[in-house]
C-alpha cells in the first residue's frame, strides 16, 4: 500500500460527509419553510377553476335511449310436420292478414274426406227414416237418440279431418312485412321449424326507462319524438302507450313504451332511438357543471368559496366550503341544483378532488370545464 492511499482515502470520506451535509440541510431548510407556511396561513393555498352560479331558463323534458320493436312480430311455424308442396311468398314481401304463405303435403288426409262425408250422409238419412218411423210407434225414441249421436259422431270426424287439412297450410296470422325466408320447395318440414319472419311496422313501439325521480313528469298519452342515426335527420312522432306499474328494484327504472307512426317504414325492429319528451312550462334553475358535483353515498356535494378577509401578508384569502345539493335534471353537460345554492354564489368547478373544508384557494380560470346544455359529438 503507497502512502498516497489514506490521504485518498480521507479525502472520499469527507466528499461523502459533504454530500449527506447538504441533503441534510436542505431537508432541515425545507421542513422548516413549510413549518413556516403552515403556522402563517394554516396550509398551502390549492388552484382551482370556478364559476359564479347563475339561474337559467330550463325547458323540463325527458330525454332517453331505448329500444325499437315491432307492435306485432313473430316467426311463423307449422303445427305440423310435412312435405313443403307450394311456396306462395318472396322474402321481403308485404301481406294480407291470412294470406296462405305455404303448403304441406295434406292429399293422404284430402282422401279420406269423401269417405268421412258419406259417413255423415247416411248418418243423417237414418235419422230422417228413423224420425218417420217414430211418428207411426214404429221405433222407440232411444234409436232417434242413438241416431243423433251417430251424426254427431260423423260431423266430428269430419271437423278433425278438416282442421288436420288445415294444419298444413301456414297463413299469416296479421298484415305484415316478411323476413327472409328460411326453408325451400320439396324440403320435409317437421314441426315448430322457422319459415319466415313477420313484422308489423306501423306503428311502432319504444321501450326506455327513465329514473323513479322523472315519474311525475309523464303520463299515458304524452306526445314524445323520436330520432335515431338509421333515418339521419328525420324526426318521428309519437305518444306514451304505456308506463309499467312497478319500479326495478335493482335500478330504481321505471320501464316506458311509446307508440310511434311509422308510415314509410323506415324504423326497424331492435334500432336504438332516443326519446325527448317535454312537460310543462319552461322554469328557471341554478345550474352547474356535472363535473363539479361530487356524487357521494351519503349525498351530492361542491365546494363553494368563501371570502375570510386579509391573510397573514395582508392579501385577500379565499377558502373553500364543502356544501351539500340537491340535484335535479341534468341536460348535455349541466345539472339543475334544487337545493343548497344561491344565486351569486361561487362554485369550484375543477380541482376541487385536492380540497377539504377551509383548504385555501386560488383561482384560476384559465381552463374551464364544458358547461355546454347541447353538446355535440365531433368528428375529428
Amino acid at each position: 500500500m503507497t502512502k498516497g492511499t489514506p490521504i485518498r482515502m480521507i479525502v472520499m470520506l469527507l466528499l461523502v460527509a459533504l454530500v449527506f451535509g447538504g441533503i441534510y440541510g436542505f431537508q432541515v431548510f425545507r421542513n422548516k419553510m413549510i413549518d413556516k407556511a403552515i403556522r402563517g396561513h394554516g396550509m398551502p393555498p390549492q388552484t382551482v377553476s370556478t364559476m359564479v352560479v347563475e339561474p337559467s331558463e330550463w325547458q323540463p323534458k325527458i330525454e332517453a335511449v331505448g329500444t325499437l320493436r315491432a307492435v306485432q312480430s313473430t316467426n311463423l311455424t307449422t303445427e305440423v310436420s310435412g312435405l313443403i308442396k307450394a311456396i306462395h311468398f318472396k322474402s321481403g314481401e308485404s301481406v294480407k292478414a291470412g294470406q296462405v304463405l305455404l303448403e304441406l303435403n295434406a292429399d293422404p288426409l284430402k282422401a279420406q274426406l269423401p269417405q268421412l262425408q258419406a259417413n255423415v250422409t247416411l248418418a243423417e238419412q237414418n235419422l230422417q227414416r228413423d224420425r218417420a218411423q217414430l211418428k207411426i210407434q214404429a221405433v222407440s225414441q232411444a234409436v232417434i237418440d242413438s241416431d243423433e249421436a251417430t251424426l254427431k259422431s260423423a260431423k266430428s270426424q269430419l271437423d278433425a279431418q278438416n282442421a288436420l287439412i288445415a294444419q298444413k297450410t301456414l297463413r299469416a296470422p296479421f298484415a305484415g312485412v316478411l323476413g327472409i325466408r328460411q326453408v325451400d320447395l320439396g324440403q320435409f318440414l317437421a314441426a315448430g321449424t322457422a319459415v319466415v319472419s313477420l313484422q308489423h311496422l306501423d306503428p311502432m313501439y319504444l321501450d326506455f326507462k327513465i329514473p323513479q325521480s322523472q315519474l311525475h313528469l309523464i303520463q299515458i298519452g304524452d306526445a314524445l319524438t323520436v330520432e335515431t342515426n338509421a333515418a339521419p335527420g328525420q324526426t318521428f312522432q309519437g305518444k306514451i302507450q304505456a308506463i309499467e306499474p312497478q319500479i326495478d328494484t335493482a335500478t330504481r327504472n321505471l320501464t316506458v313504451r311509446a307508440e310511434i307512426a311509422n308510415p314509410d317504414g323506415k324504423l326497424l325492429p331492435g334500432v336504438f332511438a332516443t326519446a325527448q319528451l317535454r312537460q310543462g312550462n319552461p322554469e328557471s334553475f341554478l345550474t352547474l357543471p356535472t363535473t363539479a358535483i361530487a356524487y357521494n353515498p351519503y349525498g351530492s356535494t361542491v365546494f363553494v368559496v368563501v371570502d375570510k378577509g386579509q391573510g397573514a401578508d395582508g392579501k385577500p384569502q379565499q377558502v373553500a366550503e364543502q356544501r351539500f345539493v340537491t340535484t335535479g335534471m341534468t341536460r348535455g353537460d349541466q345539472t339543475a341544483i334544487l337545493s343548497g345554492l344561491k344565486a351569486g354564489e361561487t362554485v369550484v368547478t375543477a380541482g376541487q378532488i385536492k380540497l377539504r373544508n377551509g383548504t385555501p384557494v386560488l383561482i384560476n380560470n384559465t381552463i374551464e370545464p364544458s358547461n355546454n346544455p347541447h353538446p355535440e359529438v365531433k368528428d375529428e
